[in-house]
């Protein structure tokens, strides 16, 4: 098999890894919204934020030790998540604001364009800034 062949094999694998840990990630955070709604007196925004934030860290878990499989210091790769989840979120909420109130589309247009726009460039933010200097040490992690 070629060295392009094997690439292309990885990277198939770490994208699948990738879908399974957001999906884990999502559903973790609709749960916790949905309890923390159901079960205290928190406000609904308040509740999403804390289940977005709780889902935040199950998601760099799972990026780091099952997706990418990242040697790298937290201390270097946890701000860098950090900063791409605050992204994320700004995306989710530009989008509709400008889209939807401004514009007066449809929100499912913000909503579709967010589901597909934030996790392509999540993937790409996380393998080459994120996770990518453990990525491309010598005797890091290929898979």
């Amino acid at each position: 098999m070629s060295a392009a062949a094997v690439s292309d094999l990885l990277a198939s694998h770490r994208l699948v890894r990738f879908l399974v840990t957001g999906i884990g990630a999502t559903l973790l955070y609709a749960l916790l919204a949905a309890a923390f709604s159901a079960a205290t007196p928190m406000k609904p925004a308040l509740s999403s934020v804390l289940a977005y934030a709780l889902a935040a860290v199950f998601s760099y878990a799972g990026h780091k030790c099952f997706t990418f499989v990242s040697s790298g210091a937290h201390r270097f790769e946890a701000p860098r998540f950090a900063v791409l989840t605050l992204i994320g979120l700004t995306t989710s909420f530009a989008l509709p604001a400008s889209l939807t109130d401004g514009l007066g589309l449809p929100t499912q247009i913000p909503v579709a364009l967010t589901c597909l726009l934030v996790p392509l460039f999540n993937y790409v933010v996380l393998r080459h800034w994120v996770f990518g200097k453990a990525l491309a040490e010598p005797g890091s992690a290929t898979e």
